[in-house]
């Protein structure tokens, strides 16, 4: 396995940004190389360990997805190779966990769907009877999956602060009704797609978010990362029971050990420095993620 990754450096292009996991470079004034990093998130605060292979294994799981749902809608994928940009000694830092993509117009807005009532759904659901504005039938339970996949969108939130959940007709107002009755029946397309694939893979995709740009001619289209375990809630279906928190293939595993965490004597406040993770846990974090590329993938 080549080293893990924290932080890119490549310096033969502008950095654009460096966001909780990917590194954004200009590649002229057209596209842009992604770069995967190693690190991991939780609580919108990133570790200061790597997760050894993370960067890669996100990449390939994105590719596959980009690659499987591309007759749904256009993607932001240009198939050059990411290696062709940088420089001769840069390529190690690239190989395997980048892409070379479309510089966008990205939508201010998360297209998040869930098809199962979990996590801060959950939550709003046992106070409201309602996920985001749409109402639910009663006696549902933890981890009960939905009649219908229902479109929860969310405002996209500065590096450290949390993502905030809003309405569809909030989201109308952001981005117009027409746009936004577009990002909404692509996203339950996609996500009813995956969906159906991953469980005969053995996988229930709980939720997950799509990102969304539009390109110079107006199309819209999927950028970003796709239907990886850090951008949506995957569950074994042997694990699932409802009315329970089904074991997880993203970061529950991370975020389990952090809630029981203390930093000199204290539970952790979750405010950034995060404390420090064990070996066992990024091992086990790491062996998470190859487990849910592996089925989806076939090992």
């Amino acid at each position: 396995m080549t080293a893990a990754l924290l932080n890119s450096s490549i310096t033969s292009l502008p950095l654009l940004a460096r966001g909780k996991v990917r590194d954004n470079y200009a590649v002229g004034t057209d596209r842009i190389l992604m770069i995967a990093s190693d690190r991991l998130s939780a609580f919108d605060v990133v570790m200061g360990e790597p997760i050894p292979g993370k960067g890669a294994l996100l990449t390939e799981v994105a590719l596959f997805w980009f690659d499987k749902l591309r007759h749904v809608v256009p993607n932001h994928l240009t198939g050059e190779d990411p290696e062709s940009v940088v420089t001769q000694a840069e390529r190690a830092q690239v190989r395997g966990r980048a892409m070379l993509v479309k510089r966008l117009k990205p939508l201010p807005v998360e297209a998040v769907v869930r098809g199962y009532l979990a996590g801060s759904g959950w939550k709003e659901y046992q106070q409201s009877g309602e996920v985001c504005g749409v109402k639910l039938p009663a006696g549902l339970k933890n981890a009960s999956k939905l009649p219908e996949p229902i479109f929860t969108p969310a405002t996209k939130a500065e590096m450290g602060e949390h993502d905030e959940n809003i309405s569809f007709d909030r989201m109308c107002e952001i981005i117009g009704r027409d746009l936004a009755e577009r990002v909404r029946a692509v996203s339950i397309e996609l996500y009813r797609t995956a969906a159906d694939y991953a469980l005969s893979r053995g996988i229930i995709i709980a939720d997950t978010k799509f990102e969304f740009g539009l390109d110079e001619h107006g199309t819209l289209t999927l950028m970003d990362e796709v239907l990886t375990p850090d951008s949506s809630r995957f569950w074994p279906v042997e694990g699932y029971v409802e009315g329970a928190n089904p074991p997880s293939y993203d970061k529950q595993f991370v975020r389990d050990w952090l809630e029981q965490a203390t930093v000199g004597g204290q539970p952790w406040n979750k405010q950034a420095p995060a404390p420090a993770l064990p070996a066992e846990v990024i091992e086990k974090t790491a062996a998470k993620y190859r487990e849910a590329r592996d089925r989806l993938l076939g090992a």
